[in-house]
């Protein structure tokens, strides 16, 4: 693993002193999470009926807060265990999302706007429900695909709120009348893991052999992290037992990281997908990436945008954006201050506050 250039914050032009106040404000308000993550979720932290809603991925404890901080590309600060690898949740989406920048790359998939099922032959797309599914829209979280996935149907995230603002989020669960692809945005892990299984179908091999040899090890990234789906997800694949893996940890499995990896894909992401002037991903993938889905202005493929209007992040600047997860863990990136976040298992009501008070350290 290659290590990041450290600098003094006052460098880079930001106050120390605030700062400091920052992160122990961070430390202060750790995510009231059970640290044992299995036990967080089978006592029903997605509020699902069993056995539908049982673990079927693997789980591990997690740890206390920690994070890190880039400025102008360089290490200024960091908190806690930064190279402990830990569940991540869906945070594991915007990888899934720099994945299927290689396969556009690579002319995998020529067009996201084309049918899946014109790439992806496992009758998950024939349906007529299914049937004009579009690339796009699963990255939007638009698609309406309709089936069971791992034992998990489409209807157990209907209704899901993640944005705080749902008047019907008491209803989640509970199956509604579906629409036509790419008119009704709504945050479900059972399509998200639809779009994976497609793009492991797509590339022929693991996510995580394309994750490790086209983005990982180009930028420096440590050999410890970890990308899991679930018990039931092995299939064949040209010869090959490979597990799909999952778009966050619902069911657990998804992405274990550490806080420094992180902060290199989201260095990566600041540097329009090159790292020491090499292209690793298209800067027009990444700007793709950050446009506003027509349905909902504050996400875009597998990001979330600071939408003014219904960002979660008011007062930091509209260009940022972020990968987030439940704990809350968050890579925030800031083209505006040239800047970079990560933080871990911070309450949810207090990651815009941090996030503020970062902003207010910074001098030039």
């Amino acid at each position: 693993m290659q290590s990041f250039n450290e600098t003094d914050p006052e460098k880079v032009g930001v106050e120390g002193k605030l700062l400091s106040k920052a992160i122990d404000f961070a430390i202060k308000n750790e995510s009231t999470m059970d640290r044992d993550i299995g036990a967080a979720l089978e006592q029903g932290h997605f509020k699902e009926p069993w056995p539908i809603g049982k673990t079927i991925g693997p789980v591990k404890t997690r740890k206390s807060g920690s994070g890190v901080i880039l400025r102008r590309g360089q290490l200024i600060k960091t908190w806690g265990d930064v190279e402990y690898v830990d569940m991540t949740f869906s945070i594991s989406k915007s990888y899934l999302s720099l994945c299927m920048g290689i396969a556009v790359k690579d002319g995998i998939i020529p067009d996201i706007n084309a049918p899946v099922k014109n790439i992806v032959k496992d009758g998950g797309f024939d349906t007529e429900q299914n049937k004009d599914i579009t690339w796009a829209h699963m990255l939007q979280l638009t698609s309406e695909w309709e089936g069971t996935l791992w034992d998990k149907p489409d209807w157990i995230d209907h209704y899901r709120d993640v944005i705080g603002d749902s008047s019907h989020s008491e209803k989640k669960g509970s199956k509604r009348k579906l629409q036509p692809p790419g008119t009704y945005w709504e945050y479900n892990d059972v399509r998200v893991n639809r779009l994976s299984l497609a793009l492991m179908y797509a590339f022929g091999c693991s996510l995580p052999e394309v994750l490790k040899q086209r983005i990982m090890d180009p930028i420096g990234a440590s050999d410890t992290w970890e990308w899991h789906g679930y018990e039931n997800s092995w299939l064949e694949v040209n010869g090959q037992k490979i597990q799909s893996v999952s778009g966050g940890a619902h069911w657990g499995g998804g992405l274990w990281i550490s806080s420094l990896d992180h902060a290199r894909v989201g260095q990566l992401m600041l540097n329009k997908g090159s790292w020491n002037g090499c292209e690793i991903i298209p800067e027009k993938w990444v700007n793709e990436c950050l446009t506003p889905c027509s349905l909902a202005p504050f996400y875009g493929y597998l990001w979330w945008l600071n939408d003014p209007q219904n960002g979660m992040l008011p007062g930091a600047p509209r260009s940022a954006y972020f990968a987030m997860g439940v704990g809350t863990q968050i890579i925030y990136v800031d083209p505006e201050n040239d800047l970079v976040i990560v933080a871990r298992w911070i309450e949810k009501e207090k990651t815009a506050e941090f996030v503020r008070m970062v902003l207010a350290s910074i001098k030039n």
